[in-house]
């Protein structure tokens, strides 16, 4: 089970911080990544974070402005969002892929998905 939290409505150059609690899986054994869908458009895969702490960014637009983290103690991952643009609205999801070492930013590698939290970026 995966359940995030702490999205909202935040002014633009603002800041958000998502968490991403999990249970019922071996969580420093699994890479999490992260995906947004915005109104009107498929759900695009944000970054990873690999079980090491290694992480990847998959959509330019956040390279330098979203910072990922995890704790292998709490079953948690973090998304550290910063410089909020409007075009970073929409449903932001954590998901567990299939396969354990897994960073992929395709949503048909994952098999378990959080109900999603949402960020709205507006003045």
């Amino acid at each position: 089970q995966l359940v995030e939290s702490g999205g909202g409505l935040v002014q633009p150059g603002g800041s958000l911080k998502l968490s991403c609690t999990t249970s019922g899986f071996p969580f420093n054994e699994f890479g999490i990544g992260w995906f947004r869908q915005a109104p009107g458009k498929e759900r695009e895969g944000v970054s990873c974070i690999a079980p090491s702490g290694g992480t990847t960014e998959n959509v330019d637009v956040v390279k330098g402005r979203f910072t990922m983290s995890r704790d292998n103690v709490e079953n948690t991952a973090y998304l550290q969002m910063d410089s909020l643009l409007p075009e970073d609205t929409g449903i932001y999801y954590c998901a567990k892929p299939q396969e354990k070492r897994s960073c992929s930013p395709r949503p048909d590698d994952y098999d378990a998905w959080g109900q999603g939290t949402q960020v709205t970026i507006s003045s």
